[in-house]
């Protein structure tokens, strides 16, 4: 965010989407049920050394980097925030104080912090843990909003694959050996992670889209969502059609692995050096770009996804809903971002921002659009 725009935003003061708080030597104790509200209700703008009339109180020096350690090892904690939004603060500088902004996107989940729900209107942050209407409210607009959530009673935990969990069990304890994942049995973990839920509003639960999408067999996933399907296409020399092309039909950790495979096959690696150990950076930057293809994804919509090399480039579509975030420009659909790494491989953006899920700005736009995003990158095929 730029100066000039922060200085706006602390003149039109706090509200539904944006809150201040004085944390001069520490975070304030209520920063978290912030978080947590926003992330349940609309997103919003959590602006750290500012006070409540809006004038500029600073964070001291000395107190900046524990805090941005604090927000980061908190946000990862689903003992403080449940489930975890891990959330990266960007620091500024203004009228000589040093500023932490925190851009909190509105979330497909229901959050809670330390174990109470918070929302949130004009007047700031509330507790509903206790109201059921309000609760009921909230996990129906969720589950109207986001697709994922969509509730399947009759699925089984044996229509999902038990391997997968597994799988992600065994990653969460390479990143942390105490992970509350790293012991829970399957069906806790699903819930813990909220791909199990219930319905306030019918009182259904079961696993949900984004479990199935994630875990299920392949049946089950073409069960839940019929016309489900990736489409990784290589146009180098047959331009008319391609000239090889995996049609993948699986749940999104098979999906990925497949098109991981698939451009590994198709994209050179060009040789890098950090320090004296060499870095794939075709792996850092499509690990990204087919994570954000199969995620930022309306699986409602029939628009399958692609991935399509070309001779100079990576091309990228699928149908979202398009949003974007609260501190940047709106932009039109179809989004569109270009990323065009410069020698060495090393992505930047040149283009509009395209989606940042969860923000207000965009949430109304009603029908998913077909996203397109380019990569500039060299297939095998013409290195």
């Amino acid at each position: 965010m730029t100066p000039e725009r922060l200085a706006r935003l602390l003149c039109d003061g706090e509200g539904l989407t944006v809150e201040f708080k004085c944390a001069r030597e520490a975070l304030n104790r209520d920063v978290y049920e912030t978080i947590c509200a926003f992330l349940n209700q609309r997103g919003g703008i959590l602006v750290l050394g500012v006070a409540d009339d809006g004038s500029v109180t600073g964070i001291a020096p000395e107190a900046v980097v524990q805090m941005r350690k604090d927000l980061a090892n908190t946000l990862h904690n689903p003992q403080k925030i449940n489930p975890p939004m891990p959330l990266v603060p960007e620091q500024l500088e203004l009228n000589g104080q040093t500023l932490l902004l925190l851009n909190v996107p509105e979330s497909s989940q229901v959050h809670s912090c330390n174990n109470r729900i918070f929302s949130r209107n004009e007047d700031g942050d509330f507790d509903i843990t206790g109201h059921s209407q309000l609760l009921g409210e909230l996990y129906l607009r969720k589950q109207v909003s986001y697709s994922e959530n969509r509730i399947f009673p009759f699925i089984r935990l044996d229509d999902l694959r038990s391997d997968l969990i597994e799988r992600v069990r065994h990653n969460v304890r390479l990143q942390r050996s105490a992970h509350p994942w790293a012991e829970l049995e399957d069906l806790e973990l699903l819930k813990s992670a909220r791909l199990y839920q219930r319905d306030y509003q019918t009182g259904q639960e079961g696993i949900s889209l984004a479990g199935a999408l994630l875990f299920g067999r392949d049946e089950v996933v073409l069960g839940v969502v019929p016309h489900h399907r990736t489409d990784a296409i290589l146009r180098v020399h047959d331009l008319d059609r391609y000239d090889d092309r995996a049609d993948i039909r699986s749940n999104l950790l098979e999906s990925y692995d497949r098109l991981m495979a698939f451009v590994g096959k198709h994209i050179v690696d060009p040789f890098y050096l950090e320090g004296d150990q060499r870095v794939s950076l075709r792996e850092r930057i499509f690990r990204e770009v087919v994570a954000n293809l199969l995620i930022h994804r309306e699986y409602l919509n029939p628009f399958p996804a692609k991935l399509i090399i070309q001779r100079d480039r990576v091309t990228t579509e699928n149908s979202n809903n398009p949003t974007a975030s609260a501190c940047c420009a709106r932009t039109t659909s179809p989004h569109r971002r270009k990323i065009r790494p410069s020698p060495g491989y090393s992505a930047r953006c040149s283009g509009p921002r395209s989606w940042v899920p969860g923000c207000a700005t965009c949430s109304s736009t009603p029908a998913p659009s077909a996203a397109r995003t380019q990569f500039s990158a060299r297939s095998r095929s013409s290195a």
